[in-house]
């Protein structure tokens, strides 16, 4: 049902009024508020509507004009998304030094392998400039000296590609609510680590200090919440004995642009969903043509026994049944 509704997000300061002011005008138009949701971040409010606009009373192009000088009015920036506007698919890609995820990527897209159009690369430093060129794919450098970036300027380019989901490839940098509010769920960042664990900075690093035996790396949606954003997939690796944090850095990389790729994929295939901050494959998706974690080989190497046989464990003393039952 939701990839039927249109899709309305107000960011902006929090203020009072915003949400009375916004739902009076779609009811006014005969628009059907389906699904609400609010957050508010560091003194930013972010409410996203779906709603149903089958029955309304006005034309699309008079509903945007409408909510955009509400918006004015209102000093808050409201965007609107019609079911039509989702069937276009043009991705922007983010990135800082570290070439793995970008390369692999435009390989795919190269190939035709990625269904939809590379419109942007986007960089807090210019070194991956030449690898965009290779190309043909525009790169704009948003970085300072230091490679602090403008958001500001961020948000002009998506807007002015049109940008539909923006591809984190080890874009080395924490976005803002600002950005993430206007985007949730259409920012895919990838880790090296098999998030919740391992959140934050030199993951790998984290990996190697804890003496971990395996490791891996993890995509998943943007949140306002550091690396704690939805998981899409993940990919697992052995980390061998007294191995370095390069050694285990370079088993890593390419899981990462596998593991990114794929993310990127199950988005664009519309094939995954979110609900109360879990991913899940769409009812009717065909999962044979991803990988979402370990191989499926890997299965035929667990052993499947021995495991609790609970039946057989009814005739047990009372106070251990009831402890087998809160388990």
């Amino acid at each position: 049902m939701t990839d039927e509704l249109t899709e309305i997000t107000v960011v902006g300061d929090d203020k009072t009024g915003i949400v009375a002011n916004i739902t009076t005008l779609l009811f006014e138009r005969g628009v059907n508020v389906v699904d609400i949701d609010q957050a508010i971040r560091d003194g930013m409010f972010r409410m996203t509507l779906r709603a149903d606009t089958d029955e309304m009373v006005c034309t699309e192009a008079t509903l945007r004009d409408a909510l955009t000088e509400l918006g004015d009015d209102l000093g808050v920036d409201i965007q609107l998304r019609f079911p039509t506007d989702r069937e276009a698919k043009r991705i922007a890609v983010l990135v800082t030094k570290e070439s793995h995820c970008l390369q692999a990527i435009l390989e795919s897209y190269a190939t035709g392998e990625l269904d939809a159009e590379l419109s942007v690369v986007i960089g807090n430093h210019d070194d991956l400039k030449p690898l965009a060129s290779q190309y043909d794919i525009p790169f704009v450098d948003v970085g300072d000296d230091s490679g602090i970036p403008n958001e500001d300027q961020i948000l002009s380019v998506l807007d002015e590609y049109q940008i539909d989901l923006a591809v984190l490839a080890r874009y080395m940098r924490i976005l803002s609510p600002k950005i993430v509010f206007r985007y949730e769920d259409r920012i895919i960042n990838v880790h090296p680590s098999l998030l919740p664990s391992f959140p934050g900075a030199a993951a790998y690093r984290q990996a190697k200090e804890e003496g971990v035996r395996i490791a891996g790396v993890t995509a998943h949606y943007v949140t306002t919440d550091l690396d704690q954003g939805p998981i899409i997939t993940q990919r697992a690796f052995d980390v061998p004995d007294d191995t370095d944090v390069e050694t285990i850095r370079n088993r890593g990389q390419p899981l990462e642009a596998d593991a990114l790729l794929e993310a990127v994929q199950l988005h664009l295939d519309n094939a995954v969903s979110v609900h109360r901050g879990r991913t899940g494959l769409r009812s009717g998706t065909d999962s044979s043509g991803y990988q979402l974690g370990m191989p499926a080989d890997v299965e035929t190497t667990q052993p499947d026994n021995p495991v609790d046989n609970r039946e057989n464990l009814i005739d047990m003393p009372s106070e251990s049944t009831q402890d087998i039952a809160n388990d």
